[in-house]
């Protein structure tokens, strides 16, 4: 499995990924958790595409995932 961070940082946690996921499924949008956790292009787009959807959830869990990645 690979991170999306560098080495040096710790690798999203993988709940927050699932919760994202499900999360996104209710809403109509799949995400592949390896591609999420590999891609950091693939990881923007489904944080981006989490702000659009209906549930306050989702949204604060993408905000959460791409502040992690960014940080």
């Amino acid at each position: 499995m690979n991170p999306v961070v560098s080495p040096e940082r710790e690798a999203l946690p993988l709940v927050d990924i699932i919760q994202l996921k499900w999360l996104m499924s209710r809403e109509g949008h799949r995400v592949h958790v390896e591609r999420l956790q590999g891609d950091p292009e693939y990881a923007r787009q489904c944080f981006a595409q989490a702000q659009q959807c209906q549930g306050e959830a989702t949204r604060a869990c993408a905000q959460r995932l791409a502040a992690q990645l960014q940080g």
